[in-house]
């Protein structure tokens, strides 16, 4: 006896057909802002710098949090806020956090410790923009400049501003080359932006 596949009605399939092709063309769309997005600093007064979090190794910032932290310093420094906000949970380990590692950095250069918040439990960029966003809400701070990696500015400032705050993004300072590695990064964060933006945490 052979089985029979279903036929789909051609409206079905026209209508399935349109809506790959819309996803499709919002991802590449979505991709392309975050490449744009990615070298492109944005720096000036606001409230707050928020720093998202990176791997830190038994208390020590790795390459990547240490460049953001530095960067963050530095826009300090050109007094373009008062206070950083370091972001970031255990990660698995279980003594430190990303945003106190961060802190530590941060204070061990001569930033006073009152002028460091500090968000340990985001354990995503998701969680981080929420805590973020509530702290800053209980302070009454209504801007920031985020800093990170280019490629996950447009996604961060996003999530961000999705939480009433006005957001200008600041990308650390980066020499690599742009390659085809770079842009598997932005249509990675393309689509954890676009798995957001219809409810999707990740």
């Amino acid at each position: 006896m052979r089985l029979r596949m279903p036929r789909i009605h051609p409206v079905l399939a026209l209508a399935g057909a349109l809506a790959l092709a819309l996803l499709a063309a919002g991802f590449i769309r979505t991709t392309i802002a975050i490449a744009r997005q990615s070298t492109v600093d944005e720096a000036r007064p606001a409230d707050v710098i928020v720093v998202m979090g990176a791997a830190e190794y038994s208390g020590r910032p790795s390459p990547v949090l240490r460049a953001r932290l530095d960067h963050a310093l530095d826009l300090w420094r050109r007094k373009l806020a008062p206070r950083i906000l370091t972001t970031g949970g255990a990660g698995g380990d279980p003594v430190f956090t990303e945003g106190e590692v961060g802190r530590t950095y941060l204070t061990q250069r001569g930033v006073p410790p009152e002028a460091v918040i500090v968000e340990p439990e985001g354990e995503s960029t998701a969680q981080s923009a929420l805590a973020v966003g509530e702290l800053l809400r209980r302070m009454d701070l209504h801007s920031c400049i985020v800093v990170s990696d280019g490629y996950h500015i447009y996604r961060a400032k996003r999530l961000l501003e999705s939480r009433g705050l006005r957001v200008f993004g600041s990308p650390r300072p980066d020499s690599s080359k742009e390659d085809w590695r770079k842009w598997k990064l932005y249509a990675r964060q393309a689509a954890g932006y676009l798995l957001w933006s219809v409810g999707v945490v990740i």
